[in-house]
């Protein structure tokens, strides 16, 4: 009989959408490498906010039930499929499937996965690519931001947030950063933001007309929706681009269509993997860009805690909570060999 760890691995699963505490560890059978595919030893996964939605049956995208949640992990190359090339027996990966990764082993295709850069561990590889790919085909791809803009930042200091003011810096344009209370304006701070809008000092959208002499940001990266979006529209230049990222607030907003007449703005949605599964060459071209900043490490997530397998659920809790600075990681899913 083979050991365990051969054939059958730990996964969290999900039976019915709703409540996260209902989430379950169960043993599955290891699953196999198909043909184009790799069968990874996951050492870490990120649930994100996406994921707990998924989970709540919230998200654009409804698995078929059960599933195994979570979407961004990184590891080591167990077993490679027919027709791959590239890859390894053991090589340190990282990727992102649409569900899956909280799981001690996944399988994913080969074009979706990467090689793990030397500058991340492992916890820092699994937060890596959905915050810098998002930013990246947001700000470079559809948002078209240039040296010398101005980029305004809400909910600056999640994964995708921090992402987004580090490229902001790195393509030239002038940040503004947006976030609620003075620790994760710290944290902000420390990535490079030019200028800080704490959201509890109240009327933001006129600071962000202060800091740009009336004219308004040329670019608005926004995850949040709800009545940031809507203040936006009123602290957006003319020919701006206001890119819409999620609905971390809960509500989805609507535009008023007469002011994007007037300020002549366009208004962008931002599905930065639908991106590249519509556009593979596109999305080779976005995966290299972002291997090159992560080798450079010059954009870097930023991993606030570390959890055990176990910590699934507390990691959702403190998402809910908007607890959470940069990433939590869970740790450890599959011991080696």
């Amino acid at each position: 009989m083979l050991d365990r760890a051969m054939t059958q691995m730990r996964a969290w699963r999900c039976h019915a959408f709703g409540d996260c505490h209902a989430l379950q560890i169960e043993s599955l059978p290891v699953p196999a490498a198909g043909d184009g595919e790799l069968l990874v030893d996951v050492r870490a996964f990120a649930p994100g906010f996406p994921d707990m939605l998924m989970v709540q049956g919230l998200y654009q995208l409804k698995p078929p039930l059960p599933f195994t949640p979570c979407a961004e992990f990184s590891g080591v190359v167990a077993a490679i499929g027919n027709g791959v090339r590239g890859f390894a027996i053991g090589e340190p990966v990282m990727g992102v499937v649409r569900f899956g990764a909280a799981a001690e082993r996944v399988v994913i295709r080969a074009d979706d996965c990467m090689h793990l850069p030397s500058t991340l561990d492992f916890a820092h590889g699994a937060a890596y690519l959905i915050a810098a790919k998002t930013a990246y085909v947001g700000l470079v791809v559809r948002g078209g931001l240039g040296a010398g803009e101005t980029l305004l930042v809400h909910g600056a200091s999640g994964g995708v947030g921090l992402a987004a003011v580090e490229l902001g810096k790195l393509l030239g344009a002038t940040v503004i950063a947006a976030a609620s209370g003075p620790a994760k304006l710290a944290a902000v701070a420390a990535r490079g933001a030019d200028h800080l809008i704490d959201y509890q000092d109240g009327s933001w959208r006129q600071r962000v007309k202060e800091l740009t002499a009336g004219r308004g940001a040329d670019v608005i990266y926004d995850p949040v929706g709800g009545d940031v979006f809507d203040e936006s529209l009123h602290c957006i230049a003319t020919f701006g681009r206001l890119l819409v990222i999620g609905f971390a607030s809960g509500r989805i907003p609507q535009a008023p269509v007469n002011l994007a007449l007037i300020k002549q703005i366009s208004i962008i949605g931002v599905r930065a993997g639908e991106y590249g599964r519509q556009f593979p060459a596109g999305g080779a071209a976005v995966n290299a860009a972002l291997a090159d900043y992560a080798q450079r490490a010059q954009i870097l997530p930023l991993v606030q805690r570390r959890l055990p397998f176990s910590g699934l659920v507390e990691a959702f809790d403190a998402l809910a909570a908007r607890q959470v600075i940069g990433r939590v990681v869970i740790e450890a899913a599959c011991a080696p060999g």
